[in-house]
């Protein structure tokens, strides 16, 4: 479905939410499934429900609270999302990536994207972090994108440039914060492929997004990062493993949504004190790339 918001629409969502807040971040945080407590941590935090913003969806998964939270983290002015939009709910993708253009339209420079995600890498052990290097988007492949239909020119060009999508500089210093933190676990990076869920994927698949390149597999991120990067905003990613993908038929294992929130709360203090540093000492972008 193309996108039926005119750039107006975001523009009204935009002011709706400057005029009710004096705080300006300059980082928006996505918190995917279980990831949530992060937004506990801001000072000077201000909350609003997604249902009091105009033109904004709703969240109708288990492990999204449904709040847009504005703070500090440390120094930083933030605005975090608890609780994002997926194509498994029928959402359009232009709607599920809507936050995004609202993000850039309050002069927010970078975005921070989190998710749960099954471990396709038989080096990947449940509660492992992954750097997101590269995606595969697999709908987008089918022609499910977040930008079709008649291009914006004020948010970005016609045929936005993907290699970069996950900023360089950022991930070199997440590999610092991980070595001051003293974790035992090495710190990942890796290849986010992403579904259209909501059923997890079939042995059969999950081989395939093996023999793909794929690292983890998950049912969001992308949408996001493409409209991210089509309106200039830097982005950084990563991944927590809440579950090892299935690869093998003699098991009698499944996957299932209470086990990814259960990773999630087991790792989120680990996870907190990760985004809280990087965020602390993340320098400002050196330009916008378009």
């Amino acid at each position: 479905m193309e996108n039926e918001f005119k750039y107006e629409d975001y523009k009204k969502t935009a002011e709706w939410l400057l005029s009710h807040t004096e705080l300006r971040p300059q980082i928006a945080v996505i918190c995917g499934s279980g990831l949530g407590g992060l937004a506990n941590r801001v000072t000077q935090r201000q909350a609003f429900d997604y249902t009091e913003i105009p033109n904004f969806p709703q969240s109708t998964v288990p492990g999204h609270a449904g709040r847009l939270v504005f703070g500090y983290l440390n120094d930083k002015c933030c605005v975090m999302m608890q609780g994002r939009f997926h194509m498994y709910e029928g959402y359009p993708l232009w709607k599920v990536a809507f936050p995004v253009r609202v993000f850039q339209l309050m002069h927010v420079h970078t975005l921070i994207v989190t998710n749960a995600a099954g471990g396709l890498n038989p080096e990947y052990e449940v509660g492992d972090i992954m750097l997101i290097r590269d995606h595969i988007n697999l709908p987008g492949l089918c022609g499910q994108n977040p930008l079709r239909g008649a291009n914006e020119d004020r948010f970005g060009v016609r045929f936005p440039p993907m290699s970069d999508a996950y900023d360089r500089i950022l991930r070199q210093k997440a590999h610092g914060v991980w070595k001051q933190m003293d974790q035992e676990r090495p710190l990942h990076e890796g290849t986010y492929v992403m579904v259209g869920g909501p059923n997890y994927e079939t042995i059969a698949e999950c081989r395939f997004l093996q023999r793909m390149g794929a690292d983890a597999v998950g049912m969001s991120t992308v949408p996001e990062v493409i409209v991210a990067r089509h309106c200039g905003l830097r982005v950084f990613g990563f991944s927590l493993i809440t579950n090892k993908s299935i690869l093998d038929y003699e098991t009698h294992e499944t996957a299932n949504h209470e086990e990814v929130l259960m990773a999630g709360h087991q790792a989120a203090k680990k996870l907190e004190q990760f985004v809280c540093i990087l965020v602390e000492s993340m320098p400002p972008p050196l330009e916008k790339t378009f």
